[in-house]
């Protein structure tokens, strides 16, 4: 990588005055300020993910809005991990007092073995710390490792309204519901406890956007008075609509009954490469936000790629303009400051 991308990079990192000054967040179209940029899991490529000082990080670099996904408790509360398996993202496994809970379970039909929320009451997550999901691609996050707990929604939700009185500008909340139907079938459904806390917090339009891979959890959301997003694998399809593809949902047909019940779709970024998804979601009346927008080059197209390494940054922002000129919504990124940059221009 050249030496002036890599000090570009690096003050990204550290977070500039000017970079926290991009327009207020909505959950309609932004005016006049470009596409919505959403801190996924935070700012997870410059802090262990799905933590306060992630979340931070997000906003003060300029995100519109910050995503957790969301599991259960064994005492049915919501709280903020990638995966309701957690030996990837906790300390779980250097707490011999909860060794006796590894376990097997299967989850949408694939077996994984690990800690699961679920099988912890929410005073017993309190004691476990966050670390780097990745640390092999990103060691510098490494050092942050044991400093964060696992939060609730709710303590997401104050959080982002505490940092949209400090810069002046909302930010909005974007949970998504994990395993809605594995949760319903053991009995701690994902969407009432989702629902009381949008009604419990008075969160509309501008402060909450409820995503899933499951159309039928994002059916049992209508009626709140916030957006819904679908979003979309590349391959299979939603594990609640057996015999229904990813591929169907996004033709125009497909596009068209997915506009009956939400506001967005969320695809892969390359199902946008080479195809019509943009106008077609346009014309059906969705905005769409595809995911996720990362630097390293393992994650980028080759022609964007820079150095020799897997997990050297390349070239972010010329990908981030690509996309923009597509018309895309938002973006769903785990470096929200360099898509703010990159949507200055």
């Amino acid at each position: 990588m050249r030496l002036g991308r890599r000090s570009l990079l690096l003050t990204a990192a550290a977070g500039t005055a000017a970079a926290a000054t991009a327009g207020p967040a909505a959950a309609g179209p932004r005016t006049g300020g470009g596409p919505v940029v959403i801190g996924h899991r935070g700012a997870a490529g410059w802090r262990p993910e799905h933590t306060a000082p992630s979340y931070t990080h997000a906003v003060q670099t300029g995100a519109d809005w910050i995503e957790p996904d969301l599991v259960p408790t064994k005492d049915h509360v919501l709280v903020v991990r990638h995966e309701n398996e957690i030996s990837q993202t906790t300390d779980v496994a250097r707490h011999p007092e909860f060794a006796d809970r590894r376990t097997t379970k299967t989850v949408d039909g694939r077996a994984v073995t690990g800690w699961f929320t679920e099988d912890f009451t929410l005073a017993e997550l309190k004691t476990l710390r966050a670390v780097e999901r990745l640390p092999a691609v990103r060691n510098r996050n490494t050092v942050f490792d044991g400093r964060a707990e696992v939060m609730t929604f709710q303590e997401v939700v104050d959080l982002a309204r505490r940092l949209s009185r400090e810069h002046g500008r909302t930010i909005a909340v974007f949970p998504e519901t994990k395993h809605p139907t594995y949760f319903r079938s053991i009995g701690l459904p994902l969407e009432p406890k989702l629902a009381a806390a949008i009604r419990r917090n008075r969160l509309g339009r501008r402060e909450c956007v409820v995503q899933s891979f499951e159309p039928t959890s994002l059916r049992r959301m209508t009626g709140l008075g916030v957006p819904l997003w679908q979003a979309l694998g590349t391959t299979g399809g939603p594990y609640d609509l057996p015999g229904r593809t990813y591929e169907e949902m996004t033709t125009p047909a497909g596009l068209a009954e997915i506009a009956a019940y939400a506001d967005w779709i969320g695809p892969d970024k390359a199902s946008l490469v080479g195809t019509s998804l943009v106008a077609d979601a346009h014309a059906a009346g969705l905005r769409i936000g595809p995911y996720t927008f990362r630097a390293e080059n393992q994650f980028l197209p080759e022609r964007f790629r820079h150095g020799s390494g897997p997990n050297d940054f390349g070239d972010a922002f010329a990908e981030y303009a690509l996309y923009y000129r597509m018309g895309v919504d938002a973006v769903v990124t785990d470096f929200p400051d360099l898509a703010v940059m990159a949507r200055r221009g």
